[in-house]
């Protein structure tokens, strides 16, 4: 009896001990996340230090972005293509790309030289006033920590891998537990696969149990106690869908268009990418100059429009026009906050048609369905607003502006932004995969 105890003991060591592919597994995945988790307080920190830096820079002398942003979107734009192919814009195509062929080309896409340069670059984007986000370049370096992790471990990469620190980036990035779980299942995942739930709810609890313990529990706009009565959302959240999906798809046709399409002008934007990137960059410091609310991410903008503040009504599309020329110039950094501020500057849009309903509740219902109209992941929206705003009991007028969002967009846009700009990656990571093998 002691024998056969002995060999069930030996049995269960090789399944379950510290050697076992099991174990290495579970140690991967969780030590990963607190590992994302750390990554994603850092970058936050140091992104808005380079934004707040930016700011007082345009304060001390008004002209000089001018000559900064053209120079510095043009010098980003070269150390991109040069140093870190792979780096350029938000990095959630990249992860979506490598998902579908992890260990052949998914490397590549998330190889964490390359994460780690594009969080390098996408700060320098803030400090050169460029229109980015953290959370685009938080997924893919999220998605990579865990397959170095993985790696080290010698652990088989996996898709669901991917898409679980994908998750948990998007869940540290705003402090939004939910909204990384929604993200992985309407992004991430084209097909979510029952095995992938453990993997990202674990790897998104643990990330944000992290970013909760160190940074605190904080609201990312502030609590906003947003409410409308219903004969009055109706209306509104029907106005918000239509107008914000419309604007955020056409955001994704333009964005996609410039990175897909032929024509003399993307033939000779991709013939001399430095140049195209320092025009871009010119726009957006001419736009920035003219209007001092359009740099970095529009944090302090927009929530003042959430919490009842005012801006002009320009303030939305020159939001827009400066986040498309950061999007296109190929300079790394992501869409997610300058789309939720462009949102609330659709929001103060109608204000000035339903002036007197709740102004922060109009305010969302209009960044919902111009997020949607962006990423068309309508549930994502709505949870992301609603955690980033603590506005939980005004969910169901969100929904309903995101879902009528989501079918405006696809009436001016019918591919999924992310979607698209993935195929080029996989594309292009292919084809470097096999220079590699040759």
């Amino acid at each position: 009896m002691s024998r056969w105890t002995a060999r069930r003991v030996r049995a269960l060591i090789r399944h379950s001990g510290p050697t076992s592919l099991l174990f290495r597994r579970r140690l991967a995945l969780m030590g990963g996340a607190v590992l994302v988790g750390l990554a994603a307080i850092a970058f936050a920190w140091a992104a808005d230090e380079a934004s707040e830096a930016f700011q007082r820079l345009a304060r001390a002398n008004r002209w000089l972005p001018l000559l900064l942003t053209p120079i510095g979107f043009a010098a980003l734009a070269w150390i991109t293509r040069s140093a870190a192919p792979f780096a350029g814009g938000s990095g959630i195509p990249q992860v979506i790309a490598a998902t579908q062929l992890p260990e052949k080309v998914g490397r590549c896409l998330i190889d964490l030289r390359t994460a780690l340069l594009k969080v390098a670059l996408t700060i320098a984007g803030l400090l050169v006033g460029a229109s980015v986000g953290r959370e685009g370049p938080t997924v893919q370096i999220s998605a990579a920590i865990l397959a170095r992790v993985h790696a080290l471990l010698n652990v088989p990469l996996r898709a669901s891998v991917m898409v679980a620190g994908g998750a948990a980036g998007v869940a540290a990035a705003f402090n939004t537990p939910l909204a990384g779980i929604c993200f992985a299942i309407e992004e991430l995942a084209s097909a979510y696969e029952q095995r992938m739930t453990l993997l990202v709810i674990t790897a998104v609890i643990i990330s944000g149990m992290v970013s909760l313990g160190l940074a605190g529990d904080y609201v990312y706009f502030g609590a906003v106690a947003a409410h409308l009565p219903l004969q009055s959302a109706i209306p509104i959240a029907l106005m918000a869908g239509l107008m914000g999906g419309a604007s955020g798809g056409l955001f994704a046709r333009l964005a996609l268009g410039a990175a897909r399409s032929r024509n003399g002008f993307t033939d000779w934007m991709r013939a001399n990418p430095i140049l195209f990137a320092s025009g871009c960059g010119l726009v957006v410091a001419a736009i920035g100059v003219a209007t001092g609310l359009t740099w970095g991410t529009s944090y302090e903008p927009a929530r003042q429009l959430i919490t009842g503040g005012h801006h002009p009504l320009w303030f939305a599309p020159a939001k827009f026009m400066s986040t498309l020329a950061t999007s296109i110039s190929g300079i790394p950094g992501g869409i997610f906050a300058p789309s939720l501020a462009t949102g609330a500057g659709f929001g103060n849009l109608l204000r000035w048609i339903f002036p007197d309903d709740q102004a922060s509740a109009v305010v969302l219902l209009g960044m919902v369905a111009y997020f949607t109209g962006v990423v068309r992941a309508p549930l994502t929206a709505v949870i992301i607003i609603s955690e980033t705003t603590g506005s939980r009991g005004f969910m169901l007028p969100l929904l309903g502006a995101a879902l009528v969002a989501d079918w405006a967009a696809q009436r001016v846009c019918k591919d999924r932004l992310y979607h698209g700009l993935s195929r080029n990656f996989l594309d292009r990571a292919k084809a470097a995969h096999v220079a590699e093998g040759k």
